[in-house]
């Protein structure tokens, strides 16, 4: 079990980075982005630091793929 802990804290992290990548790609600073996909900013910061896995609903990942004007698949594509 610890395996796919560690599995799925690296996949949020890696979703995070991509998101941050994107937005900072797009111009759009977090407060932006967080105001755009009706989230906290502190949220959006914990969603793309790499220390802070942190998870987010497919609603507002849908949400913010809009905004971001990116394919959802996209933020999935992981640079390993």
């Amino acid at each position: 079990m610890k395996n796919r802990n560690d599995q799925r804290t690296k996949q949020f992290t890696q979703l995070g980075l991509t998101v941050a990548y994107y937005r900072k790609l797009k111009n759009i600073t977090q407060i932006e982005l967080a105001d755009a996909v009706n989230l906290s900013r502190t949220h959006i910061s914990n969603l793309e630091a790499p220390n802070m896995p942190t998870s987010i609903s497919l609603e507002k990942l849908l949400d913010i793929a809009d905004v971001l004007n990116v394919p959802v698949k996209k933020l999935f594509d992981f640079r390993d």
